[in-house]
């Protein structure tokens, strides 16, 4: 049996995802936590074969929970679970030394090859997203410049474009205003955009917003 923690800060996702796995007769998912504190002190107590890990989290996103993991289990198989696509940070997240990485539209089926794997020893991505990593690890990484923003630039990217400022998202990263303006000064020379308005103008143009 498989024993899973599932990490994903949004309950409906967690108990659709359970109900998903009820079907198989090897995996069972023991435990929950809505955020990355909940995630570690469940690591720390008990034991797991896998963790299904979401990336898009408030506060400490996926990865930087998958690197305290890593500090206390580090044998534990991490598998990445993301509404980005692949391209994204498959290669990222491979590198910060999760087991494998699959997007959240992903078929169940996949789901459950996935995890398996993990929890095997495996390593696993999608057959596309082993494509496009091993192009970017030999150096050729085609993706559009906002898709090369790390986890929390991307996180700040979009609530910028839900306008909020800087002192309300910093408040709901829990990191300072002064953190928050050095990502956004970071964000905004990597896209090439001198503004909040070009870089609206930019969100428009690759359709990240309409």
């Amino acid at each position: 049996m498989i024993d899973i923690l599932m990490v994903d800060d949004h309950t409906i996702f967690r108990s659709g995802l359970q109900r998903l796995l009820l079907d198989e007769t090897d995996l069972r998912t023991t435990a929950e936590a809505a955020n990355g504190a909940e995630a570690l002190e469940l690591v720390r107590q008990r034991r797991f074969d896998v963790v299904l890990l979401d990336i898009n989290m408030e506060g400490r996103n996926g990865l930087e929970v998958l690197a305290s993991m890593r500090a206390a289990q580090p044998a534990l198989p991490v598998l990445m679970l993301s509404m980005y696509a692949e391209e994204q940070y498959a290669l990222v997240a491979i590198q910060a030394g999760a087991r494998g990485y699959i997007a959240k539209d992903a078929e169940p089926a996949e789901l459950v090859r996935a995890i398996r794997c993990v929890a095997a020893g495996g390593q696993y991505l999608s057959a596309r997203a082993a494509s496009q990593v091993s192009g970017q690890l030999e150096g050729r990484d085609d993706r559009p410049a906002h898709q090369r923003l790390t986890v929390r630039e991307h996180q700040i990217m979009l609530m910028m474009l839900k306008g909020l400022s800087l002192t309300a998202i910093g408040d709901e990263m829990l990191i300072s205003v002064k953190t928050v303006s050095t990502h956004r000064s970071n964000i905004l020379d990597k896209l090439g955009v001198a503004s909040t308005a070009e870089l609206v103008l930019y969100a428009v143009r690759h359709g990240i917003i309409q």
